[in-house]
């Protein structure tokens, strides 16, 4: 069977996780969604205003781009291991967390097991520190308040960003680490700016068993083909 397609891969990989996961997205960044838009989006009967889908394009351009900050300071950590040891072992060793990590991103989509709310856990710790200054941008009123804030909450502690970052490890390449980022930032995209429109319908989409269960396979189907290509 021929696997060369595969080393092209993961950032379809990463792209496909970041849309199939909008069942976790929806959950976490439901809050800031809705804190934009308080004042700004009119009633359930009318169309969004324009200013609110500027506020909601502008909050989501700037938590993409802090995916791709955190992809070239994980990226840049992956190239310093790597260059400290064995290269073919380390990033092998490396892919193969990585895999592990989406197994059990899966597993807490389907709602099998929330293993990786630990690690969520740990990353709490930072928030503590960012979410003070995330207040400074609120209330979102401005494309200038939106974006920082945006930025800022691209740090919110999620176990799905978190397996990205795992693979963004692997690379060992601070360029290729944001490039990862950013293709898992595109496809969290469509959920999150329909989030801002379809609000209540989309939470009661995202919350179906059936659809967390198939999020959930997809995923550990990403992680499979990880694994392939860690070996």
């Amino acid at each position: 069977m021929d696997l060369a397609w595969l080393d092209h891969s993961p950032y379809l990989v990463a792209f496909i996780t970041g849309l199939v996961g909008g069942v976790h997205c929806v959950g976490m960044c439901g809050g800031i969604v809705a804190m934009l838009s308080l004042g700004q989006q009119p009633n359930s009967q009318k169309q969004p205003t324009l200013h609110y889908i500027s506020l909601l394009f502008a909050y989501n351009i700037g938590r993409i781009a802090g995916y791709i900050s955190a992809g070239i300071i994980i990226g840049a950590l992956g190239a310093s291991i790597l260059s400290l040891s064995e290269l073919n072992q380390s990033k092998q060793t490396l892919s193969i967390l990585a895999a592990i990590f989406m197994f059990l991103l899966g597993l807490y989509l389907a709602g099998f097991w929330n293993a990786l709310t630990k690690v969520e856990a740990i990353g709490a710790k930072l928030w503590k520190f960012i979410e003070p200054l995330s207040r400074r941008f609120i209330p979102v009123n401005s494309i200038g308040r939106a974006i920082p804030l945006g930025f800022l909450w691209g740090w919110l502690p999620c176990g799905l960003v978190y397996t990205i970052l795992i693979m963004s490890l692997s690379t060992g390449n601070a360029l290729k680490g944001a490039l990862l980022m950013l293709a898992f930032g595109l496809g969290t995209l469509p959920n999150l700016l329909a989030m801002g429109v379809i609000a209540n319908k989309l939470v009661k989409w995202t919350r179906n068993p059936t659809i967390q269960l198939i999020a959930g396979l997809l995923v550990i189907a990403m992680g499979v083909i990880t694994l392939l290509r860690a070996f």
